[in-house]
């Protein structure tokens, strides 16, 4: 079979199957990758394999029965070493085994950005025990955020604000961090007027940004993100300046989405993601090329335009309330009418608090947009089966 690229998708949720679409309206085959059947990103692709990404044997003979010319992850848990000896064999891995690596945990990323970089960071710092969560806590102060090192979509993440909660929330960051690491950061709130997502593209050109994203998150989940969200010029000087530091110091070409805490025009450096951002899905609708185009472009070599614009638009999430093995929905025409856009992930099975799916729409403002996607996914109702 002709193709331009073989990849290897290594996570195949909502944000895998957005890429799938748009790596394979670029010509690449695809074989999408989780540990179970019928997830979001194999239902389109080429092919599939079912697996525990954390069981290393599996993962490189994954690698060796399918040989791609890219291996993309698309999830935290991964046993990040074997990337690292495939990558010797001469694999290629996006954006690189490094940025794996150092991106899967969040001790590594935030002490490359705050020890090696020099960026601007919140103080922190990391806990094993329960004790050492108290003395993480003496250090930054309360009110602080504890989440694990190793986690995805904000799971395990609690703010406390007094320290009888410490406890409680040492035990939800264990119970939901992924891995075997039984480690978080401990760290300092940080009093912020907004938070952003910067879409960061480094390229075969160079580097290049999307216009921020601003978000709004519970449980450490995101709910809503819009774009553009209004910044002073010194602000996104800032936040570029330090995206760019730290995806250059990782290497590699894809998508970064570089996460900051900003007050003012002071800009803080909070978290990275080698590849496409939940955030993000708003560039579905705000962007002429989305964050997965972006990604698919940049992996294959292909031309990355010099400016990046944004409509003003926002996407706001679709939340299971319960578990069950059988879904259906109704509702998407009524979401519909106001001229927004539903997007159904199509997972096979639902529990508390899961994205189901996502409303986006646009409009002359962003106030306008937020509101618009907000009445659209308060209108789909998810159906439940048992």
């Amino acid at each position: 079979m002709a193709h331009t690229a073989k990849i290897l998708l290594l996570g195949s949720g909502e944000l895998g199957r957005e890429f799938v679409i748009s790596a394979k309206r670029l010509g690449a085959y695809v074989v999408a990758c989780d540990a179970y059947e019928a997830a979001p990103a194999m239902q389109l692709a080429d092919a599939f394999e079912v697996f525990s990404m954390l069981d290393g044997e599996a993962l490189r003979a994954v690698v060796r029965k399918h040989r791609p010319d890219f291996i993309v992850p698309e999830v935290e848990a991964i046993r990040t070493e074997v990337l690292a000896e495939v990558e010797a064999e001469g694999f290629t891995v996006v954006p690189s085994a490094r940025a794996t690596q150092m991106t899967m945990n969040r001790d590594a990323i935030r002490d490359l950005a705050a020890q090696q970089l020099g960026l601007t960071t919140s103080r922190y710092r990391y806990a094993e025990s329960l004790e050492e969560v108290l003395a993480g806590a003496e250090h930054t102060g309360l009110p602080c955020v504890i989440k694990p090192v190793m986690s995805s979509s904000g799971k395990g993440q609690s703010t406390v604000r007094d320290a009888d909660e410490l406890e409680t929330a040492w035990n939800y960051a264990v119970d939901n961090m992924r891995g075997d690491r039984k480690r978080v950061i401990v760290e300092q709130f940080v009093d912020f007027d907004y938070e952003i997502t910067l879409l960061t593209v480094r390229h075969k050109n160079g580097v290049t940004f999307c216009p921020p994203i601003g978000h709004r998150q519970e449980r450490g989940d995101y709910q809503e993100s819009w774009q553009p969200t209004p910044m002073s010029e010194a602000a996104i000087a800032s936040a570029q300046d330090m995206a760019r530091k730290v995806v250059d110091d990782l290497g590699g070409y894809g998508l970064f989405g570089v996460e900051f805490f900003v007050k003012g025009d002071e800009v803080i450096f909070s978290e990275l993601s080698p590849r496409p951002h939940d955030t993000g899905m708003v560039t579905l609708v705000s962007q002429n090329l989305s964050e997965f185009d972006l990604h698919a472009r940049a992996i294959l070599g292909l031309p990355i335009p010099e400016e990046l614009r944004a409509r003003p638009s926002a996407s706001a999430v679709i939340l299971a309330d319960r578990a069950s093995e059988t879904v259906s929905y109704s509702g998407l025409a009524d979401a519909m009418e106001n001229g927004s856009d539903i997007r159904i992930f199509a997972k096979p099975v639902t529990r508390p608090y899961r994205r189901m799916g996502v409303a986006l729409a646009t409009a002359g403002d962003t106030d306008t947009a937020r509101r618009k996607a907000a009445e659209a996914a308060a209108k789909v109702h998810i159906h439940y089966g048992d």
